[in-house]
């Protein structure tokens, strides 16, 4: 429980612990007692002069009337009161730009973060995600997602050209295909579309934003170069610039100097020779056309911050705590405390602290001439949930923000920037409750925003802290949640043994399924559909090759009917006992020993094929 006082009506007690333990099905909590947050000090986000003495009604899952003691109407009948005097209450916060992993959640939370904003990793997964955490059918912040992002570059992962459009980075090979995609993360249910780059032709770029302007979502694009620069993006009408994109470049003396495009390591050697004029120039462009900055200072310029000693520490206590670190990834935290480490020296450093204290001045003049800055620390495993956030806080507090302007910009800039400000983003009535309170005055000092007393989410008191069997039940983890794994291996291994050219099964014919009297090695290229719904029978088709007459389907570790239509195609049938819960399951073709010599001796494989991860989502 936090510190805050709670004034139960009777007969209340179970009903409320269910609702924080989150144990109330939606339907249920819909029967919930009403919160009121009475006597804090309401700091609402947008802007004005503070409520002193406020009073904040909360039913369900919205805020339904905002006042002061003494002039708010009765209470709901039975209502519960959060005793919030000398506290302060503001929205909830948003990380508006993150690499978001399922083990984040709770960090996220216990630092007051109910919303982040997702940079297109997340892939197949991120809308069934972020639907669970809107339903409560997991804990963790409010998940908005770009689906995936236009690049002109995809990874390892994502790079055999058998990813399906949902995967978390998509290539595209024309105009047209940029519309193809962009209209699939829509239907899929995106919130935005996110450009990773500023190389594609500026005809992909036009035909993203005319895709998105139709169905009437933001775009949010790093404007790097060398096509597409800060200024394009703004006459695009992008919605923001993650990381600043393209400013560095945008501002320098000589851009010659530099290469064009994302280069992180003299981004501090552009900004240390920036030309006001031209900076005065593009500032003007980004207000007028309302482009809102994320400039993610934690990840830039790690080293720079006067405070980053302290940072580290902070990052450290962090990971002592022992139910965070049960479930918590080794290799995630050590990959965030090394981020500590880094640091230039010498005269780089000396070169470079100039460039960073004009990045600090851009954007100080930026906010100054009426511009959005949008707080985030683009979290991902090399940093740390929730404490990064309110570290990114403290650097623009340095940079002469004022404690107003930071909140505004973890509060209200984030919602208007994903136009969801008639959701999100200040405390008012007809919003969604998504409220915390903190111990300390944050106006004062923006370091007393962390001071986490209370934090509300959608109605519903969360309970804080760290528990060692926190999990979720998609297993999101960033750009790694592919539908399919393993598909340059599959790749490979069908060149391998049956040429360039992709020829027929070894002694086989693809049309039939052969029984061979030893198997080969099965592969999986394709699944559709990747996501199915709970409860409801679903056949699956899955693609690939050396699938044989006694090829066995697996299915959360089951054995699951199918049928085998030849062998580069089997439809797998799961009723809805199979697809009973939500989640993401695995799915695996297994052919019967003895395996063929030839690819024993290759070491293709032991006869499993590669993993399928379906999606089952929660009927809501």
């Amino acid at each position: 429980m936090t510190e805050s006082s709670f004034i139960p009506g009777p007969r209340l007690a179970l009903l409320l612990l269910l609702a924080i333990l989150g144990g109330l099905t939606p339907a249920q909590s819909q029967q919930a007692p009403a919160l009121v947050i009475e006597g804090g000090t309401l700091i609402d986000g947008n802007g004005g002069m503070p409520v002193q003495d406020s009073v904040v009604v909360i039913q369900g899952n919205r805020i339904t009337s905002v006042s002061r003691k003494g002039q708010a109407a009765a209470y709901p009948a039975n209502a519960w009161v959060i005793k919030a005097d000398g506290k302060y209450v503001l929205p909830g916060l948003f990380d508006s730009q993150n690499s978001y992993s399922w083990y984040f959640g709770e960090a996220m939370l216990n630092h007051g973060v109910t919303s982040t904003i997702d940079v297109g990793t997340t892939g197949e997964t991120a809308v069934p995600y972020r639907d669970a955490v809107f339903h409560g059918k997991t804990k963790g912040p409010r998940a908005f997602t770009g689906v995936s992002r236009l690049s002109v570059n995809a990874n390892a992962l994502v790079a055999t050209g058998l990813e399906n459009p949902l995967t978390h980075t998509r290539v595209p090979k024309s105009a047209e295909e940029t519309r193809q995609l962009v209209r699939a993360w829509i239907a899929a249910g995106a919130d935005y579309i996110l450009t990773y780059d500023g190389a594609l032709p500026m005809d992909y770029y036009q035909a993203a934003f005319d895709e998105a302007n139709k169905a009437g979502k933001p775009v949010f694009t790093r404007a790097y170069g060398p096509v597409l620069f800060p200024k394009d993006a703004a006459l695009l009408g992008s919605a923001n610039l993650p990381h600043s994109a393209g400013i560095g470049i945008a501002v320098t003396k000589d851009p010659s100097k530099f290469k064009e495009g994302r280069d992180d390591r003299n981004e501090l050697d552009r900004y240390a020779e920036m030309d006001d004029a031209k900076a005065r120039d593009l500032i003007q462009v980004l207000v007028a056309h309302h482009v809102a900055l994320v400039p993610t200072f934690m990840i830039n310029f790690p080293g720079y911050p006067k405070e980053w000693t302290q940072f580290a520490e902070e990052a450290r206590l962090l990971f002592t705590n022992p139910d965070l670190l049960a479930y918590y990834p080794a290799n995630a935290m050590r990959s965030a405390l090394q981020s500590y480490l880094r640091s230039d020296q010498g005269d780089v450093r000396e070169r470079r602290m100039k460039g960073y204290q004009n990045a600090m001045r851009f954007h100080k003049m930026f906010v100054d001439a009426g511009g959005h800055l949008v707080v985030s620390g683009n979290t991902n495993d090399a940093w740390v949930p929730g404490v990064d956030l309110h570290q990114e806080m403290q650097i623009m507090a340095d940079a002469g923000l004022t404690p107003m302007q930071i909140i505004q910009g973890s509060t209200k800039y984030p919602a208007e920037m994903l136009r969801k400000q008639n959701l999100l983003g200040t405390v008012e009535a007809g919003k969604l409750a998504d409220v915390i309170i903190v111990n300390a005055d944050p106006l004062q000092d923006i370091k007393n925003l962390d001071k986490i007393n209370t934090v509300i989410q959608d109605g519903k008191v969360v309970e804080l802290g760290y528990h060692s069997n926190y999990t979720s039940p998609f297993s999101n983890v960033a750009a790694q949640t592919i539908s399919v794994e393993g598909l340059p291996w599959a790749v490979e291994m069908k060149k391998s043994t049956r040429g360039a050219e992709g020829g027929p099964q070894r002694g086989g014919d693809d049309s039939a399924i052969p029984d061979p009297p030893n198997s080969p090695q099965p592969a999986i290229e394709t699944m559709t559909p990747i996501i199915v719904k709970q409860g409801e029978s679903a056949v699956i088709t899955l693609t690939g090759f050396n699938f044989v007459r006694r090829s066995a389907v697996y299915f959360n570790g089951k054995p699951v009917p199918f049928r085998a239509v030849k062998s580069t195609q089997l439809e797998v049938m799961l009723d809805a006992e199979a697809l009973r819960e939500g989640g993401r399951f695995d799915l695996v073709v297994k052919n019967p020993e003895p395996l063929d010599p030839f690819f024993v001796r290759s070491m293709w494989g032991n006869g499993t094929s590669n993993i399928a991860h379906l999606i089952v989502n929660y009927k809501y």
